[in-house]
């Protein structure tokens, strides 16, 4: 199955979208239901071309009464049930739609519960950034996706940002690159000493952390030493909490989860234990993996999420630094399955440009093309 992602916003108000979509040859939509604030393009709505969106949202209504002290924000640049007039806009042309949700990252819950949110050696705040190590964060991730599947109906959902972020953001006007910090010193900045995950760590983890900032060690075991197995275990344990209560509260429904091998990752992309898939006596159906990098570089990221779940999904890009061309995305497409993906994620349907709406077109019916070859040949 080959899932191509959209807003909601790319949808109402254009009466022409789901044919458009419809006609690239998806087999289903990935329609968001819960996402972060941006600005995005919307290069073919009659309306608009340019949409600000200042604050994460829910596109169904907000029951207020389904949350405790942590409950989502309605939208003002669409309507409040913005998810549900897309998608039944979307169902009218046959595709189903799964809810694309968004958990920990929301920046406007993060600002205003500041206590709730991850902090770093430093003591320095990512308001983006919810850490699940505190019980609201996690009941009101469940209640998110409880809300979703019963006000959303959708066929299945897909989880982003299902654990614990870090200091990877694209903020506006995000300052922190010039600071050339490493895979190993941002990781080691995105560990969490808030007032929940303190507790669990030993006294001196904190100082050592702030000292391994400096030092630019090689890998996290380097940096942490015989720390490293603990803290290792500590996020493994915390991470599988939280999948285990969003599966939980999905109640059967398919759901896939944007996931990484790496266990000392933060992003949109959560860290996935290998060998002991969270709920997965539940009805966890697949794990995604990012594949926006090179072939080679999705190669490797696929293969180390391979036989974890039942379905692997390959999220990859159609946009830039990806070129347009239709023979160039059905190799990439054709190169993921041979990795081990079972679906295709694409990303983004709404955001492309009309040129590389069609090259996605093109390049799907040359990949399907292909696969049907290769099995006949076979």
């Amino acid at each position: 199955m080959n899932f191509g992602y959209v807003f909601p916003w790319d949808i109402v108000g254009d009466p022409a979208a789901p044919d458009r979509l419809a006609a690239t040859g998806v087999d289903a939509i990935a329609l968001a239901a819960s996402y972060h604030s941006t600005r995005a393009a919307t290069p073919f709505h009659p309306a608009h071309r340019v949409l600000e969106v200042p604050h994460s949202a829910l596109y169904l209504p907000v029951r207020q009464a389904a949350y405790g002290p942590l409950s989502p924000k309605s939208p003002s640049w669409t309507p409040p049930d913005a998810y549900l007039q897309a998608r039944d806009a979307l169902k009218s042309t046959g595709l189903p739609v799964h809810a694309w949700t968004v958990l920990t990252h929301n920046t406007s819950l993060g600002r205003a519960h500041p206590a709730l949110t991850v902090r770093n050696a430093f003591g320095d705040p990512y308001p983006h950034a919810l850490c699940p190590s505190h019980p609201d964060v996690l009941d009101y991730c469940a209640n998110l996706v409880s809300e979703i599947i019963d006000l959303g109906e959708p066929d299945g959902i897909i989880l982003e940002a299902c654990g614990p972020m870090g200091i990877a953001h694209q903020s506006v006007h995000d300052k922190t690159a010039g600071a050339d910090w490493t895979p190993t010193q941002s990781a080691l900045l995105s560990l969490c000493f808030c007032t929940a995950c303190t507790p669990k760590y030993p006294d001196t983890l904190q100082a050592h952390v702030r000292a391994a900032i400096d030092t630019s060690p090689p890998s996290m075991e380097a940096a942490l030493g015989d720390l490293s197995p603990q803290l290792s275990a500590l996020r493994t344990t915390l991470t599988t909490a939280l999948h285990t209560r969003v599966i939980k509260a999905a109640h059967g429904h398919p759901i896939r989860l944007h996931a990484s091998a790496d266990l000392w990752t933060t992003g949109s992309f959560s860290p996935f234990p290998l060998g002991q898939p969270p709920g997965s006596d539940q009805a966890l159906t697949g794990v995604v993996a990012q594949c926006w990098g090179t072939d080679e570089e999705a190669s490797a990221n696929l293969a180390d999420l391979a036989g974890s779940c039942r379905k692997l999904g390959a999220y990859a890009t159609i946009l830039q630094p990806k070129a347009p061309g239709s023979e160039q995305l059905a190799r990439t497409f054709t190169t993921l399955t041979q990795a081990g993906a079972d679906e295709l994620h694409l990303y983004h349907l709404g955001l492309a440009s009309p040129h590389r709406l069609i090259a996605l077109t093109n390049a799907l019916r040359l990949f399907k093309s292909w696969s049907s070859g290769a099995r006949r040949g076979g």
